[in-house]
């Protein structure tokens, strides 16, 4: 279970996690949070989002909300996904998100290999979501954020099933696709999209 042993290591100052969800969906945005928790009020149960129920990730997103000292989302949109890759789309997410914070951390731990190239000092965490409780935190507001969008997606485009798929390629999703055609909200630099695009 993650701790706040990587936390410590960083004090005095504050210390943000950052983590993002929708790196490797065929549709919609990527979104990131940035989470710097109250070590003496953190909610029980912080755990890498993937690893949770949606019951239960729902139930913590509004915890996190009401005790962490201040989060912060960052969204990068499908055309800046296309127009960057989804690898610095991804970090201009990551840092959307710790801008959006109200309070200025001393160092941020970053879900992965590798961190933005940002003013902060920052540690990358492999496997951070499940290591450290700040990033848990942060993965749980990024994968509810997207997901809300996603959903709300769906109801504007019916046939790809992105309320439950959340843009994935599920096997609905791509006959869908095979069908329909692509969205504008779907990710043509993304090979799956983009093959159909020649056909």
């Amino acid at each position: 279970m993650p701790d706040f042993a990587h936390e410590l290591i960083h004090h005095p100052g504050l210390v943000a996690g950052v983590d993002e969800a929708g790196r490797g969906p065929l549709a919609g945005p990527v979104v990131a949070a940035a989470v710097i928790l109250r070590q003496e009020d953190c909610p029980e149960g912080l755990n890498d989002s993937k690893k949770l129920t949606a019951k239960r990730r729902a139930a913590l997103e509004g915890e996190i909300k009401a005790r962490a000292l201040c989060w912060g989302l960052g969204i990068a949109s499908v055309a800046e996904i296309d127009e960057l890759n989804i690898l610095w789309a991804t970090m201009l997410a990551m840092t959307r998100a710790v801008e959006a914070l109200s309070q200025e951390c001393a160092h941020i731990l970053v879900d992965g290999n590798r961190c933005p190239n940002w003013r902060w000092p920052s540690t990358a965490v492999v496997v951070g979501d499940a290591k450290c409780l700040s990033i848990a935190a942060a993965s749980i507001l990024a994968k509810e954020e997207r997901d809300r969008i996603m959903i709300a997606a769906a109801a504007e485009h019916p046939h790809y099933g992105w309320e439950s798929n959340k843009g994935y390629g599920s096997a609905k999703h791509m006959a869908a696709l095979r069908e329909h055609g692509p969205t504008p909200l779907h990710r043509r630099s993304f090979s799956p999209v983009a093959q159909l695009l020649l056909i």
